[in-house]
């Protein structure tokens, strides 16, 4: 009985340490001008029926930061110290602005709006923010140096 009782004091000690760690990683990234998004990676999106793309699977909660043309994200429950994804704004392409539905609206933060991107280096992105991060994320994208693309390209 005596080693139960340790073994599960050690679980709990650590699983105390693990949530510590979690809730001080997102104070810190935020404190340095972090935003809340919450980010899925999809392959093949356009091929997808509606019922699968639709669906609460694959959603992170994550914290995003500017960094002059980049926008790092950083996956709250990940122990990678550097962004788990990078964003170029004059690479990213907004396909589609969608409210969450069905299961998605139990998933992701009340009021979100979905942005399905694509992006030439990896797999097409859906991006979930509440309307305020919404609109400084599309300020950023509008906000690119003279000589550059605008940054804001959405599909027809």
């Amino acid at each position: 009985m005596g080693t139960v009782t340790v073994v599960v004091g050690l679980l709990l000690l650590f699983g105390c340490l693990l949530l510590g760690w979690f809730a001080v990683r997102r104070v810190r990234l935020m404190r340095g001008g972090g935003v809340d998004v919450c980010l899925r990676r999809r392959s093949g999106i356009c091929r997808e029926s509606r019922e699968s793309r639709d669906s609460a699977a694959g959603w992170h909660f994550g914290v995003g930061r500017y960094r002059g043309e980049q926008l790092a994200w950083h996956r709250l429950t990940s122990f990678r110290l550097g962004p788990t994804v990078s964003i170029d704004r004059n690479e990213l392409e907004i396909v589609d602005r969608r409210e969450p539905t069905g299961p998605e609206s139990y998933a992701l933060p009340p009021a979100a709006v979905v942005l399905r991107c694509r992006h030439p280096q990896g797999a097409d992105l859906e991006l979930a923010m509440s309307p305020g991060v919404l609109t400084g994320f599309l300020s950023w994208l509008e906000a690119t140096p003279p000589g550059r693309s605008t940054g804001y390209r959405q599909a027809s």
